[in-house]
Parts: C-alpha cells; sequence; structure tokens
C-alpha cells in the first residue's frame, strides 16, 4: 500500500523532530557529564555557578551570593579554597551561613544587575558585591560582559551549557600542540610563535570536535530568537554625583545596590585590595569615590555598607598572590577574615 503524498510529509516531520530529539538529549547527557567533572574543580556547575550546586536553605540558615569577576571565581585555585567558599567556613564559626559563588571571569560591575536577577531563587539574604579590577579601563572602555546571560539557554531554562567552550578549546589545543594561550592569540589575529604543526589526524579530530560544538551552539542560536539581550547603555553623565572615569562603575554599583533594596535584601559594597604599581593610586581613586557614592546615596540605609579592604591583604607579597592580583587559598582566607565581620553585623540587623 502507498502513502499519500499527505502522509508522507507528515512521516518525515516526525521522523527530522525525533532525530533532532535525539540529538538535543546526547547533546545534553554530554553537557552534563563535563559539568560533573569540572564543577568541582575549575568549572561551573550546570546552573552556571562555581561549586556544588545549592541545595534549599534549610530554617534558620543565611545565605549569602558574593557576585564579581575572576577573583570572586577564584582563578588558579580549586573551588573550596575560592574566596566564597572561605568567607562561608568563616562565617560557619558563629551561625549557620552558605555562601554561593557568583563570579565570572572578567565581568565587571555592569553584570551585577542581570546576574542577581538571573540567581534571584537562591533566596539569599546578604549581597557581597566585590569587584574594581575589571573596570579599571574606566569610561573609555567599559566593561559590559555578562557572559552567563548572553546564552538564551541560560536565560530560557537556567541550565547553563558547557559542552560548546569545552569543545571548542578542546580542538583549539589540538590545532596548537596543547597550547591554549597561543590558541587564543591566534584567535584576536595576534601573531604567536609557532609551536606545533598538527598532523592530519590531529587536524581530522580537531575538526570533527568542532563540527560538534558548532551543533551545539546552533541550538542556542535557535532559542536566542525567543529571548533578548539588553543592550548595554553608556552613561555620559552620571546620575549620583560620580566623575570621569568612574561613571559607568558607579552607576551600575549603584544600580546593583538599589535592586537589592527593592529585594528587601541587604548589601555589602566590598574595595578589593588594592593593586601594585603602577595602577596603585588610580585603584585607590576609584574606591574613594565609590565609598563617598555609597556614604552619600544611602546614608540613611542601615541594610547597605561600604567596606574597604584594600588594606586585608598585601598583593606584592608573593606569599598570597601568584600574579600580583589573584589569591591563593592563604590570600582568600585572610580577605575572608576581614569581611566576616562585616557580612555578620549586617546579617543581625
Amino acid at each position: 500500500m502507498t502513502l499519500s503524498r499527505r502522509k508522507k510529509i507528515v512521516f518525515s516531520l516526525i521522523t527530522i523532530a525525533m532525530a533532532s530529539v535525539a540529538a538535543m538529549l546526547l547533546l545534553l547527557i554530554a553537557d552534563l557529564i563535563v559539568h560533573r567533572r569540572a564543577e568541582r574543580s575549575a568549572g561551573l556547575n550546570r546552573w552556571g555557578y562555581r561549586g556544588p550546586v545549592a541545595a534549599s536553605k534549610p530554617s534558620g540558615e543565611l545565605r549569602a551570593v558574593m557576585l564579581g569577576g575572576s577573583t570572586v571565581f577564584g582563578y588558579g585555585v580549586a573551588w573550596d579554597q575560592s574566596l566564597p567558599a572561605s568567607l562561608e567556613r568563616k562565617l560557619r564559626e558563629t551561625r549557620p551561613f552558605s555562601v554561593v559563588n557568583l563570579g565570572f571571569n572578567n565581568e565587571g560591575a555592569y553584570s551585577f544587575v542581570p546576574t542577581l536577577r538571573d540567581f534571584e531563587y537562591l533566596d539569599y539574604d546578604v549581597v557581597v558585591l566585590y569587584e574594581g579590577y575589571n573596570d579599571m579601563p574606566g569610561d573609555e572602555g567599559p566593561n559590559t560582559s555578562v557572559f552567563r546571560h548572553n546564552s538564551a539557554v541560560f536565560r530560557l531554562t537556567g541550565y547553563f551549557p558547557i559542552l560548546p567552550l569545552y569543545l571548542d578549546e578542546k580542538a583549539m589545543m589540538l590545532r596548537y600542540g596543547g597550547d591554549l594561550s597561543a590558541a587564543y592569540a591566534a584567535g584576536r589575529n595576534e601573531t604567536p610563535k609557532t609551536v606545533f604543526r598538527p598532523n592530519m589526524a590531529a587536524r581530522t579530530s580537531a575538526a570533527a570536535l568542532g563540527g560538534v560544538a558548532r551543533a551545539a551552539n546552533s541550538l542556542g542560536a535557535q532559542l536566542g530568537r525567543l529571548s533578548d539581550v539588553e543592550t548595554p547603555a553608556y552613561a555620559r553623565v552620571s546620575r549620583i554625583g560620580c566623575s570621569f572615569p568612574w561613571i559607568n562603575y558607579c552607576d551600575s554599583v549603584h544600580a546593583a545596590v538599589r535592586l537589592v533594596l527593592s529585594q528587601g535584601k541587604r548589601v555589602i559594597v566590598a574595595g578589593q585590595p588594592r593593586m601594585s604599581v603602577p595602577v596603585t593610586a588610580a585603584h585607590a581613586r576609584q574606591q574613594n569615590m565609590l565609598g563617598a557614592m555609597i556614604r552619600s546615596e544611602f546614608a540613611n540605609e542601615p541594610h547597605v555598607v561600604y567596606v574597604d579592604l584594600g588594606a586585608a591583604v598585601d598583593l606584592a607579597d608573593p606569599a598570597f598572590t601568584f600574579d600580583a592580583m589573584h589569591l591563593n587559598a592563604d590570600g582568600n582566607r585572610q580577605v575572608a577574615e576581614a569581611l566576616a565581620p562585616h557580612v555578620l553585623a549586617l546579617a543581625a540587623k
């Protein structure tokens, strides 16, 4: 018996749909496996933040979230040696407290508002805003990076896909003999030294990995049509009295503090340890302006505190940092000890 034209079309569409669903399920399973391997080391868990997935907040426990760039994320250390993890251990010496690490490498203050909105479901009580380094270029080059929020899959579902990045980097390493820095330099049109000439097998494997990464990315591209990304707005004149070159930085922090207060939460704005020469003076000016803005704009608001941790650790001391900016486990522990009393005091109000 022959099928009618209409039935053939319906059958074909069903077959294509089933194949697409099967492919997406395979990609999801692979992505979960990569997340599982990475979440307790240098990667992110399936919901897009570092460390184990946070359980529902038990009765009587307080929860803080810490936002910032790589110094919050814990670049160069394991997840349990990062600043948020160190802060949690210190707070737990006094009362039940959990701290969730919402840091993301290279993000600045502009990312605070979308990150707080994306993770409001964590039911946090205290927010710690800890960033200034990634905003040092100032108003001449505002940092508007919001990496997680740029993922359509993440915006629509809360799930953060990591497989495309993982496969792309694996392919890049194959092409450049394991030198990922050289691969990224080539992608930025820099001129890295030739370190490796891949053979046919390596080129074939790299091409295959790249193909799977493109397939995984295509889902995000399709979903992207269903949700919009906010267009960055560059401030020219500050509405809150800040001046060039920190107008955008101050305005971004101010907007985040306002959002936290509207949620009925408490917020600590923390000035990071002072950067080393030659930007020490500029970093000090940045934080002085930020602190003055917080004290002026929120003078009568007991749930907002600015804490200057500029002297909490010496970034010129190799005992605490390996690159004069990112802290090792001891450096993070020292900053956590300086920050914890302020978090406890604010939580007690």
